[in-house]
Order: structure tokens, then sequence, then C-alpha cells
């Protein structure tokens, strides 16, 4: 028997994400145009950068940046954690939220936001995808 004859043993599942660090403020971000009916006023810009995705595509963690302007989204589950910058985000039918430098916040699935950005904001995120 050779060695090209032996059983060779099945390979452990990977694991989901090997540990690491990053310094979030000098993290490159990448263009994220914006639907253009999201826009309410000003011009604002969005870039971001995916850090870690699972392997069934329903879970996310990265950075996201966005320019003053005023925008409108409909949520996924996210908490994030504001890094730089300050903005309003009025749910509808819900709570208006101020948040800046270290403010965490939670979003539900559906929710209807509006976003002013007063200050270009910088955020870590985690979303989950149904």
């Amino acid at each position: 028997m050779t060695t090209n004859d032996l059983p060779t043993a099945p390979e452990a599942p990977a694991p989901p994400v090997a540990s690491f660090a990053v310094r979030i403020p000098d993290v490159a971000l990448e263009p994220e145009p914006l639907d253009p009916a999201q826009i309410v006023s000003g011009n604002p810009e969005v870039t971001g950068k995916v850090l870690w995705e699972s392997a069934d595509g329903k879970q996310l963690r990265g950075i996201w940046q966005i320019t003053p302007g005023v925008v409108t989204d409909t949520e996924a589950d996210e908490l994030f954690v504001v890094v730089s910058g300050r903005a309003t985000v009025e749910v509808e039918g819900g709570d208006t939220l101020e948040v800046g430098p270290g403010s965490a916040a939670v979003l539900r699935e559906g929710d209807r936001t509006t976003w002013t950005v007063h200050e270009t904001l910088r955020k870590a995120y985690h979303i989950t995808l149904s």
C-alpha cells in the first residue's frame, strides 16, 4: 500500500471567523451608492466595509459611514456603536435617537427610519438578516 492509497481523515470544519482587531477610524471604506429615492435632502455619501460575514450570509459585521444630509431607510436587526460624528435617527411610530461618539443603538428589522446626519458619522455594526 502506498501513501496515495491511505484513507484521508475528514477535514475539520473551519471556524466561522478568526479573531482580529481593527482601529475603526483607520479602516479604508468603499463606496456604497445610495438609492436616490432614499435621499431627502443634501448630498449624503455612504461608504462601508464588511469585516465579517457568516457562512449563510445572514450576519454581517462591519464599518459604515455617511456624510451630512437626510436619508430614509428600512432597517434590518442591527446593533451599532458610533465612533465619530452625530445624527438624529427618527424611527417611524417610535423614538427619536440622538447618537454621537460612544452611543450604542439597536434598530429592529422593518423599522422605517429617517437619518439626519449633522456631522459625518462612522459606526461599527452587527446586522442579522432574516
